[in-house]
């Protein structure tokens, strides 16, 4: 839903009709992985799902946004977008905490402008102590730096009015390179997009299919409960919920788009290769074991 309405820039109303679509074709493939662990086993299952998804990603994702905007995969494709600046100016912009304030430097007003707008850019070196500036296509546009208005915990008022101003223009400029098209329901392939969009959900599939039954297999009843509750909500809290705040962090740093998606294909790869090394087959535990 957030690649398709905020990258891909499909309207809401269409990229949900699309999602429920898929989502009516990939549901029977729960039950249907639930019941093909219980005749070969739950292990397989999940490490082949975690590894296609880790090998796949990359393919699938941009391959969604040609079909769902064609229009905009073409003109990231033609125009170039260039931050250049002094890198040791240029800070982590990962914090989950962090606001808009916490950015001054040129460098990182310049990132974060295209970031939030999913402008795809690459980074140059610039000279030690120079402003950044924005090229796209043929125009360069210089950021600002910032300073504070301690009293009021925001930008002074020259930064706010220079800042606006950059942005105003950036965004003006690579709307009229077509780097914010939205999505055109005549030219978007929405069989190709529901296809898409039902291989991640079976991918999903795969894993959740079989994991409810093996998570019950894998630990005696004595610690069954801790066992399961604590590292699964540990992991969608931790992993899951700072997975936006990651993702944008990486696109940031490096212009990419699509570099976030190395955070969930890092997980499903170390998935993978721990679990082919340190968890075993269970369907055929006991249950009702204790120890």
């Amino acid at each position: 839903m957030f690649f398709l309405t905020s990258i891909a820039k499909v309207d809401a109303k269409t990229a949900n009709i699309l999602i429920a679509v898929s989502l009516l074709l990939g549901t029977p493939f729960f039950v249907f992985f639930g019941w093909l662990s219980d005749k070969i086993g739950r292990k397989m299952i999940i490490m082949a799902g975690c590894l296609i998804a880790a090998l796949s990603y990359f393919t699938l994702f941009p391959a969604l946004m040609t079909a769902a905007n064609p229009s905009l995969a073409a003109a990231q494709k033609s125009t170039k977008v260039t931050v250049t600046s002094d890198l040791a100016t240029c800070s982590f912009q990962g914090s989950p905490i962090a606001r808009e304030i916490h950015f001054t430097t040129s460098c990182d007003i310049a990132k974060r402008t295209l970031a939030q707008a999913f402008v795809p850019y690459v980074n140059a070196s610039g000279a030690p102590g120079a402003s950044a500036t924005v090229t796209i296509g043929d125009k360069i546009i210089n950021a600002p730096e910032a300073k504070l208005n301690a009293a009021q915990d925001a930008f002074d008022k020259d930064s706010a009015a220079a800042i606006a101003a950059f942005k105003k223009e950036v965004l003006d400029t690579a709307k009229a390179s077509g780097l914010t098209t939205k999505a055109d329901d005549a030219k978007m392939d929405k069989v190709m997009v529901t296809a898409i969009l039902f291989v991640l959900i079976a991918l999903v599939t795969m894993v959740y299919g079989p994991i409810a039954a093996m998570l019950v297999e894998l630990f005696p009843t004595r610690i069954r409960y801790t066992s399961m509750s604590l590292p699964y909500h540990i992991g969608n809290g931790w992993f899951g919920g700072l997975l936006p705040t990651t993702a944008f962090a990486m696109v940031a740093a490096t212009g990419d788009i699509y570099y976030g998606l190395w955070c969930p294909i890092v997980v499903a790869l170390g998935t993978f290769v721990i679990g082919m090394i340190f968890i075993r087959e269970t369907k055929d535990m006991d249950v009702h074991r204790d120890h």
